[in-house]
């Protein structure tokens, strides 16, 4: 295996090819490089690299911009400090998308998910059938950033108890029942950030989280949904997604 590290942090490359190594001795590592400029001449010279390691925020501009100037279609796994380019990535090939300071285990992961998806006569492009799995597995949120303060945190999704809007504002409830403001709709977190397996909207006001979910009650031919955690709202199920509700949680 053959992967290219495009990174403009010297540490963070350095520390990038030491977990690569520690993961198996025998990949090849090419690069670092820092630019968009450099990784588009390199990648239209040489066809042999099987992974992209890619950082988003380069010198000269986000990496964003070499599948702009590039047909190309092996797997990526995006490296980066910001949270909020998730979406967008997950359209370009990418099989994982690591926070930084990148952990071994994350890393870990995502080749394991490579290997698992690139079967052993790849011919080196990614099959109709594997973009599907990487499409359904990989495009939703699996943390939120927030501010409480001057600090910066982030929430896990299995951290959220439910999530709700009070005007134009979004804000994220978790299990210990501390509110954030978030800059998403509910529309945006229910058509493309969260998991519908997990996540379902119950209202105009109110998205809930599965597991957070203690007992469902029948009130006056209204659907009650009673948290393992206070709500400061009654979360009652909407009359027109009633049954949809029911399927989700019959699934």
């Amino acid at each position: 295996m053959k992967v290219l590290i495009v990174e403009d942090e010297k540490l963070a490359a350095e520390r990038l090819e030491e977990m690569i190594k520690k993961y198996d001795k025998e990949i090849t590592i090419a690069g670092p490089l820092d630019t968009v400029r450099e990784t588009s001449q390199y990648l239209a010279c040489h066809n042999d690299v099987d992974v992209l390691f890619l950082d988003i925020q380069l010198a000269d501009g986000k990496s964003f911009e070499l599948f702009d100037q590039n047909p190309y279609f092996k797997p990526v796994i995006f490296t980066t400090a910001y949270d909020h380019y998730s979406i967008s990535a997950f359209k370009y090939n990418s099989i994982d998308y690591l926070l930084k300071p990148v952990r071994f285990e994350e890393l870990a992961i995502a080749l394991n998910k490579f290997k698992k998806l690139n079967p052993a006569d790849n011919t080196g492009g990614l099959t109709k059938e594997v973009v599907r799995m990487l499409l359904q597995s990989n495009t939703y949120k699996k943390r939120f950033l927030v501010k409480q303060g001057t600090r910066i945190q982030y929430i896990p999704v299995a951290e959220i108890a439910y999530l709700y809007a009070a005007g134009k504002i979004s804000y994220l409830v978790s299990k210990e029942q501390k509110q954030y403001v978030i800059d998403h709709t509910l529309e945006e977190l229910e058509s493309e950030l969260l998991d519908p397996g997990f996540f379902f909207r119950i209202s105009r006001k109110a998205i809930i989280q599965i597991d957070a979910i203690q007992e469902v009650r029948t009130k006056n031919n209204r659907l009650e949904i009673n948290l393992f955690g206070a709500s400061d709202f009654p979360l009652i199920v909407s009359r027109d997604r009633q049954k949809a509700f029911k399927d989700w949680l019959n699934h």
